[in-house]
């Protein structure tokens, strides 16, 4: 079908086209896509065996939708990826407000207009991307917003009383007529509103001031809805959400490789901008598991979440941590440190919803203590356990890098040191070399120095070494040695 030559009523019928409704729609274009095997939502991942056949069952059901999770776990992003289903342009009565098919008009306008010019009534053509109307819920939100009101001006204008349906202003929902309708947050919705949703979702009637119109809106509804309104701030009255067709529960990712797999996407254009610092895949691992540790913290609110963006944006200012320090010692091209973690912590602290206990740690000191958790679980899943030596009675093989320490006064990492100094520094603890020939034998040469500061932080989360922060860098003692030292 050739929509640049189909400009009126008659040479629509001509062509064969048939009237569908958006939920018809998007089932059929499911179904096709389906039985080709394609990737019906790109870019999501970890929900290849959960969310996503649940929203398809939903869809093929021709069922409104409720998306119900915490924050960061890509409900809207789904939302906005059924776009995709819908076919590329669908035809309208030229003018309309609501969208009108030519062949089941429901406005008066449209009526009115094919009634008077019959098969040379215009028409035109409206594209996926524009079928797509989101909301965000807040409290301020009106029924007049949504559903619509009267305006005097059109009143007045048209020389129009307020007993003439021609004088409505139609609200957001309305002009979402054969679209997708996104509410994000719909608890937030005061309850009020929510009851103006009830007949638009099961009956099709609008009710505007004091006119009840029949209009049958063909819409898609989505709402998105976070677990932790239900009891802060709202909940979603008991009527609307018995007229939601189906509640998918989204998650977080379950492992570090799917939490890698999203970063590296989402930062896809972070990495190519910064493509001359190098990044280990061990420190793209221990970012990851920031999250995670902060998703199971005593000092943190896990009904509030842990967003998916805390990781996106901690590595974001990673690199920059590294871009930074490398321009500054005058080499561009670097490598990212464990000590560039310590530049994350602004990314981090914003996305926390603290608990009492974790507001009397501070912000700062919570994030630097997800920081050495990370660290500490990474460390235990390539070196052996300090428990597990103790009760096998085997040697420790951290005793020799204690000892080197024990005998010189103390040992920094300065940011100021370019990264030959900073390889030689670490090279002068030998011990290192002989842990990583032991157990971590594959790994690229260019990560050896990030695995030996890996080491020296794990000591010291292990109680074998102690941590200082400096100005300008870090400093590394023996435990008892450090005592010593200072008295």
């Amino acid at each position: 079908m050739n929509i640049s030559e189909i400009t009126t009523l008659g040479q629509l019928k001509k062509a064969g086209y048939e009237y569908k409704s958006i939920k018809e729609e998007l089932r059929r274009n499911l179904l096709q896509k389906m039985m080709k095997k394609e990737n019906v939502f790109e870019g999501i991942h970890g929900y290849e065996f959960t969310v996503i056949p649940e929203l398809e069952r939903a869809i093929l059901s021709k069922h409104n939708i409720n998306l119900l999770g915490l924050r960061g776990q890509a409900k809207t992003r789904l939302a906005r990826q059924m776009v995709t289903l819908l076919d590329d342009h669908i035809p309208v009565v030229e003018g309309s407000e609501i969208n009108d098919d030519p062949f089941k008009p429901i406005s008066r306008y449209a009526i009115n207009l094919i009634e008077e010019k019959g098969d040379d009534t215009p028409i035109s053509w409206l594209h996926r991307t524009d079928r797509f109307s989101e909301k965000l819920a807040t409290p301020d939100v009106t029924v007049a917003d949504l559903i619509g009101d009267v305006d005097p001006i059109k009143a007045a204008t048209l020389k129009l009383t307020y007993a003439d349906d021609r004088v409505i202003h139609f609200g957001m929902i309305p002009r979402a007529n054969r679209c997708i309708f996104v509410i994000n947050e719909l608890p937030d919705l005061q309850a009020r509103i929510q009851v103006a949703l009830f007949n638009i979702l099961q009956e099709g009637d609008v009710q505007i001031r004091g006119f009840a119109l029949r209009l049958p809106l063909d819409i898609q509804f989505v709402f998105t809805a976070n677990p932790e309104d239900y009891t802060n701030r709202g909940s979603i009255v008991t009527p609307l959400k018995d007229r939601i067709g189906s509640q998918i529960l989204t998650h977080y990712p379950e492992t570090l490789a799917i939490a890698r797999t999203i970063t590296q996407q989402e930062t896809a254009l972070a990495s190519k901008e910064k493509s001359n610092i190098y990044v280990p895949e061990l420190a793209k691992d221990i970012l990851e598991q920031i999250s995670f540790e902060a998703r199971q913290s005593e000092f943190i609110d896990g009904k509030s979440g842990v967003s998916a963006r805390l990781s996106i944006t901690a590595f974001e200012n990673l690199l920059s941590t590294a871009e930074r320090r490398g321009l500054y010692n005058g080499n561009p091209e670097t490598a990212v440190r464990l000590s560039d973690f310590l530049g994350i912590v602004p990314a981090i602290t914003g996305k926390l919803e603290l608990v009492y206990e974790g507001e009397q740690e501070g912000a700062n000191e919570v994030a630097r203590q997800l920081i050495a958790d990370a660290v500490k679980t990474q460390f235990l899943s390539y070196f052996p356990k300090i428990e597990k030596l103790q009760k096998t009675g085997d040697e420790d093989p951290y005793g020799e890098v204690v000892a080197w320490f024990f005998e010189e006064s103390s040992f920094e990492l300065l940011e100021t040191l370019d990264d030959t100094e900073y390889n030689l520094q670490l090279d002068r603890i030998e011990p290192l070399d002989e842990l990583l020939d032991t157990y971590v034998p594959d790994i690229p040469e260019q990560d050896r120095s990030f695995y030996k500061e890996f080491i020296l932080w794990s000591l010291v989360e292990l109680k074998k070494l102690s941590k200082y922060n400096l100005s300008d860098g870090l400093r590394f003692k023996d435990v008892y040695g450090g005592y010593i030292t200072d008295l």
